[in-house]
Order: structure tokens, then sequence, then C-alpha cells
């Protein structure tokens, strides 16, 4: 390029690496130099108002920028299936250098509201707590929310912030996502009656449907379901292969017919609390017996086909109970909630011959232990600047606000799921949801004061081997690295060392160093050999 007299632009130019998506990992620190200019791979390349990917595929996009600041979105409106998840996928742009800086991207993140005059972060936020998640790789990024709710539906816009003052780029305009609950439709003409599948949005990919009577699924695929239809039974539609996302059961005319309906499709519950689950049933003929059942239980059942009441279930002895508050309806109340709990949970009737029978999911019970994450930290001499979040692998019902408490102190100002503060060894940090800090995260702490032991602990001749053990109180658990005084790297890593061959030459201060993301501690011990003879001394730090 220097011979034909040309210079490349570092903040025109597009790297596109073209490769099998499974190696495309492996190249993203390859940098592109010509003379004193460096380019690195983009997931596009842009030529003409034509945009490629790796697979050198048009790309179908909507394109926002502003002086090579902008952000690309695959699709700006996508429906989906209420309970179901979703990826919204995104690339954005930005100069190479600005006011004479490289510009490095610091932060990244999707919202849909504003406080004041700043974009509300979507993890920050409790309606989607445990349900969210950004990830990003050479400037695209997907962001995955998942159970989705129908108050999910809006505008979901993109914001990245670089290391320059203002150096931040909003989307103007972003993904609108519409979240969707089928519907059993009924129409009727003289004799006949016929159902047909609705939603309120146009879902993707043309899709095949499912039709269940009396919770059965039968053979019908099409979205509208034509047939003899009984004023006894029930019926519910899916999208096939998304099953668990069907519709509410109903009875054609408005009669009373065999159904169960579920007031929640999935439950998330904190460990140790209770959980009520609820549902309504109703039959066309007179009700014998009735029970809730769990599917993931059948290996205790005696007959695999026949499912056995909860409460004589040993793992739920005492824990469980039945409330019938009003006609119709059933709860299963379980109390003193253990991880083993996250299961399905079923309803079942029988009404003279009929046997309710369902392959329809019931509720499906998440229980959950609250825990601290650390996501960014910054050590000093005497602490550690940390951001924790609480972090939870589900979201209890409920626009919740979190509580953070710090060596047993509620801090009274911070309520979103992350925390920012100076910690020194010693402090603890849990957190809880607001309004159920009975159930709160176990704490995370720095190191304690390491403890260093020494085997064998009788007096060793030279030439034998020494075993220093290190350990820590820590949370999260600490990594262990031994030093040895006046020697500038570690001698070596793990909790246990040992030198095979003890000599003189190996006498001296070591250094047990244990360290986790909230911080570090130091213990000593001195090692020596006197006259042919291993000695050492106490620990300190």
């Amino acid at each position: 390029m220097t011979s034909n007299l040309l210079k490349l632009n570092r903040e025109k130019a597009e790297l596109l690496v073209v490769a099998p998506r499974a190696l495309l990992q492996k190249v993203g620190d390859l940098l592109f130099h010509v003379d004193d200019c460096s380019v690195s791979p983009s997931p596009e390349a842009r030529t003409l108002s034509v945009i490629l990917d790796s697979t050198l595929c048009f790309v179908t996009v909507v394109i926002q920028s502003q002086n090579d600041w902008g952000v690309t979105y695959t699709s700006t409106n996508i429906c989906a299936l209420k309970g179901s998840s979703v990826e919204l996928r995104c690339t954005y742009r930005h100069p190479y250098t600005m006011n004479g800086r490289v510009v490095v991207v610091q932060k990244t993140f999707w919202f849909t509201k504003m406080r004041g005059s700043e974009p509300v972060d979507l993890s920050t936020d409790a309606e989607y707590a445990g349900r969210v998640q950004n990830r990003c790789y050479a400037k695209s990024c997907t962001l995955r929310i998942t159970d989705l709710r129908e108050s999910d539906s809006a505008e979901y816009m993109f914001r990245f912030i670089t290391n320059q003052p203002g150096g931040w780029y909003t989307s103007q305009t972003g993904v609108t996502l519409s979240v969707t609950a089928l519907q059993v439709k009924e129409t009727s003409c003289f004799f006949s009656t016929d159902l047909s599948c609705h939603s309120d949005c146009r879902l993707p990919d043309n899709p095949s449907y499912v039709w269940y009577k009396n919770g059965q699924k039968t053979e019908r695929k099409t979205y509208y379901y034509s047939d003899y239809i009984s004023p006894g039974d029930s019926y519910v539609c899916a999208v096939e292969g998304h099953e668990d996302f069907h519709s509410p059961p109903v009875c054609v005319g408005g009669q009373s017919c065999n159904r169960v309906t579920y007031t929640h499709r999935s439950i998330c519950a904190l460990k140790g609390s209770s959980v009520d689950i609820s549902s309504t049933y109703s039959s066309s003929g007179s009700i014998t017996s009735k029970l809730w059942f769990s599917p993931e239980r059948s290996h205790q059942w005696v007959y695999q086909s026949q499912p056995e009441d909860l409460s004589e279930d040993p793992q739920y002895a005492g824990r469980v109970q039945v409330l019938e508050t009003e006609g119709g309806r059933s709860t299963l109340r379980i109390t003193e909630l253990t991880e083993r709990d996250s299961a399905q949970y079923h309803f079942k009737f029988t009404a003279g011959s009929f046997d309710w029978r369902s392959s329809l999911p019931g509720t499906t019970l998440t229980v959950t232990a609250l825990q601290v994450q650390v996501t960014t930290t910054t050590d000093h001499q005497l602490y550690t600047e940390a951001e924790l979040k609480c972090h939870s692998s589900c979201s209890p019902a409920g626009r919740l606000s979190f509580v953070w408490f710090k060596n047993g102190q509620k801090n009274m100002t911070e309520e979103t799921s992350s925390y920012k503060d100076n910690f020194y060894p010693g402090d603890k940090i849990s957190c809880a949801f607001k309004g159920r800090e009975d159930y709160r995260s176990p704490s995370v702490y720095a190191p304690r004061l390491p403890s260093v032991s020494v085997s064998p602990s009788a007096e060793i001749v030279e030439g034998s081997s020494v075993t220093l053990t290190c350990s820590s109180d820590a949370n999260p658990a600490a990594n262990y690295t031994w030093y040895k005084e006046d020697e500038d790297s570690p001698t070596a890593s793990g909790q246990i060392f040992t030198i095979t061959d003890f000599r003189a030459e190996h006498s001296g201060n070591y250094y047990c160093e244990a360290r986790n993301k909230i911080g570090f501690q130091k213990s000593a011990l001195y090692l020596n050999v006197l006259g042919g003879t291993f000695f050492h001394g106490a620990v300190f730090s």
C-alpha cells in the first residue's frame, strides 16, 4: 500500500475475518497492521451500504449512525410467547480514535426506561431480576430475556460508554418486543363450531400448531381445529416445539367441561420459605377423588403410570398441605422449601369413569438461594473497592427491591441488585429481597488470616521431604500462592507446597498468600537447617 501511495484510514477501515463460526472465537485479538495503523476484526463489514457477515452473507438490518457512532439491530420487531425466552441482537460502532486517544468501550447495557435523564440498566431493574443476561463479543451484543411476561412488551434500546469525555452513544430507536399469550377462539356457524389458535402478534417462521383435547394431544397441526366437538371436553392449543407455553383451556359454548387451569405456569421461591401452588378445575361429571403429584417423583410410585399423592411422599413429610378455600380451586402449600423441591407439580381428579390425565405441563417450581457475585474489583493497600451483584437463578413474583447488609447492618440507601463500596479485611456482605430479609444470601468476605502447618511436625533430617499446608476461611474460596523472601517470582501455587529434598539453601521465610476477589491476607513461616536437622519457626502475619 505504501509503494502505491495508499494510506489506511483507521477510522473508516473495517476488517472482516471469514472463517467457520467455530474458529472465529480464536481471532478476537487479531490486529491488521499497515505502517502505523492497526485495525481489529469486526463481526460485520459494510461497503456501498451493504453489510456482510463472516459467512459472506447479506445481513438485513436497520442502521442508526452519527459521525461514525452507531448501533445496528438484527431485527427491530420481535413477537414471542409468554413464558418463553427471547434474544435481541445488535452491533455497535465508534471511531478508532477521539481527541488523540484510542476509544475503548468500558460498558454496554440495554434499557427500556429512564430515571431522570439517565437510562436504567436492565440488569439492575427489579422487574427483570434473574431473567436477563447481556453478552458481548467483538462489538456484537445479545440480550437474553427468560420467562417472558406480557409486561415485558416494550422498546429495548442499547447504550455503550467509552473512555472518552462525552464518549457514549445511545440508539434513538430500538427493538420492539411484543409478548403474546395464545388464546383459543370459538366460531359457531349453524350447527358446527370451529376453533382457532390466536395470538396478538405475528409469530415467526409460520409455525405448526398442537391441539389438546382434555389435556391429551391430538393429531391436528393447523392453527384451526374443525372436528366433532363435545360440550364436555376442553381444548388447548400451542405452537409446536413450544408446548410449555400453551393457551388456557376453554369449554365450548361456555358450558362446564373437564379442565384444569394452573394459576401460575412457573413460580420462583426462596430456599427456606413457603409457597402456594394453585389450580382451578371443573368437570362435566361428579368428582370422586383428587390429588397433587410431581412427575419427578415417579420413581417412588408403586406403579409408574399411577401418580401418588404428594402428601404421602417421605420427602415432603410434614411439609405439605392441600387447601380448598372455595369450590373448584385447590392449593398445594409446601413449607420449609429446599432446592430438591424444584420440580413440576400437577393436579388430577377422577369423575366417575373419567380420569384427568393431562400431558400438558403443570406449575414449575424453582427454589433459589440468593448469592452475592463479585463483578469488578480494584485493590488498594488497605482495602478493596468492589462492585457486587445480588444474584438468583430466578425472580420471585412482584417488583422486588433488594436489601444489602454489611457486617449485619442494613444499607439504607442501596436498593438495586448492584452494590459498590470499599471493603476492608473482616467485612461481611450479604443481600436479600426487600420484605424477605429472613432469607438472605450467604455472606461474602475476604480471606481470614491463613494458618500454615508443617508435615511432619517433628525434626526432619536434611534431604527429607517437607510439606507446607495453608488454609483460610473465605467466601468466595481463596486461591493460594507461596513466596520465598527475597525472591521476585512465586515459589508455588495451591494450598499444599512440598519441598522434596530440603537443603540448607531452602532455609528462609516462606509466605502463604490467600486471595479472593474481596481481598487477601498473608502468613509466614521460618524454615531453617541447623546441624543437618530441620527446624521451623512460629507462624506470623
